[in-house]
């Protein structure tokens, strides 16, 4: 196999270079995957502009992936070159004491690949061979490179802990999109879905929302989400903006005894404004969630794999490797594209 391969480096703020650089050289315990297909992710945009994971500059991000083995460590098993794989990217310690508790997000030494390590923005990746898993046959590398994105919303869905016929709002309608989906399949009644993309608001709807708000044509969507759930306000809020206003939304639309779960990440000194003083006579709740780990994964496999949640109309384009810096770009100025992938095997871009 060549020793060569070519990657996209994140050089440094705002330049990312598409280069020649050593394949990785797997450990004992490591695979080798060829990759496939990369979702761009808005992390991806936050490293590219010096937002997060600066000091680990140089480096080749990506991390939403899905590809094919190509090398396995002597110590591996159950594993075999051409093997069909994604990989969970969150690595901890395993001994901490946040792992020690079964809360490996929180390892005191938590990395991720492609956001803290060398990621899959290029031709092969290394990974852990105890965080692989397997693509049932029926899943297309496309879907392969959604599930950890789904996982993500999966594990916000468990820590939330939506009961069956409570109501369900999510600010926001990218990922919100999918949150709003998984509220569904937990038989959530009514489901609201709050943005502003007419698009986006649409593919929502049509996975599952029972109502969708537009924050471009109402005054007030907290009035509107409290008008749709008899006055009360939601039983659950899901943030999946983050910002400080919109925070503060979801505070607002939540009733008296509600549960808000914090997805949308904001800047790091960014603060809401709330009242203690409802927290204490509503009796309010906060969940957080920052990731998918451990069984989120295989749990997003099933429901992929059986058609509960299909991600295709999130799917927009696939572009080659010298493409992703236009792409990062292009997602902001167009508000019709929802999920680009870049591949290092095309040469050209393909609309999905």
């Amino acid at each position: 196999m060549a020793k060569m391969m070519k990657a996209a480096v994140f050089e440094a703020i705002k330049t990312i270079k598409v280069k020649e650089v050593p394949v990785p050289e797997i450990g004992p315990d490591d695979v080798l995957i060829k990759v496939k297909n990369t979702g761009i992710c808005g992390t991806d945009w936050s490293i590219y502009n010096g937002w997060y994971s600066a000091d680990k500059l140089p480096m080749i991000a990506g991390h939403e992936f899905s590809g094919v083995i190509a090398g396995v460590g002597k110590n591996v098993k159950g594993w075999q070159e051409g093997d069909r794989v994604t990989a969970d990217i969150n690595m901890a310690c395993g001994t901490c004491f946040y792992c020690m508790k079964g809360n490996p997000l929180l390892c005191t030494t938590f990395t991720q690949l492609g956001i803290h390590t060398n990621g899959t923005f290029a031709e092969y990746v290394k990974a852990p061979a105890k965080l692989l898993h397997r693509l049932p046959d029926n899943l297309s590398f496309e879907e392969g490179a959604f599930i950890e994105p789904l996982s993500c919303c999966i594990h916000a869905a468990k820590a939330m802990n939506a009961t069956i016929g409570s109501s369900v709002a999510v600010l926001g309608c990218g990922l919100g999109v999918l949150h709003g989906a998984l509220a569904r399949l937990r038989a959530a009644a009514p489901v609201i879905v709050i943005g502003n993309n007419t698009h986006r608001l649409k593919i929502a709807e049509k996975m599952g929302a029972d109502f969708i708000i537009d924050v471009r044509q109402v005054e007030d969507p907290v009035a509107e989400v409290k008008k749709l759930t008899g006055g009360l306000g939601a039983d659950y809020v899901i943030e999946a903006v983050g910002t400080p206003k919109t925070y503060e939304q979801a505070f607002a639309m939540l009733r008296n005894g509600g549960t808000l779960s914090s997805f949308g990440i904001t800047g790091e000194q960014d603060a809401m404004a709330i009242r203690p003083f409802e927290f204490v006579l509503g009796e309010k709740k906060i969940t957080g969630s920052c990731a998918g780990q451990g069984a989120d994964w295989p749990d997003a496999i099933k429901l992929l794999e059986f058609g509960r949640i299909d991600p295709k109309p999130l799917f927009s384009m696939k572009v080659p490797l010298e493409d992703l810096e236009w792409a990062l770009h292009e997602l902001r100025r167009n508000p019709d594209l929802f999920k680009i992938f870049v591949s290092p095997e095309i040469n050209q871009r393909e609309v999905l």
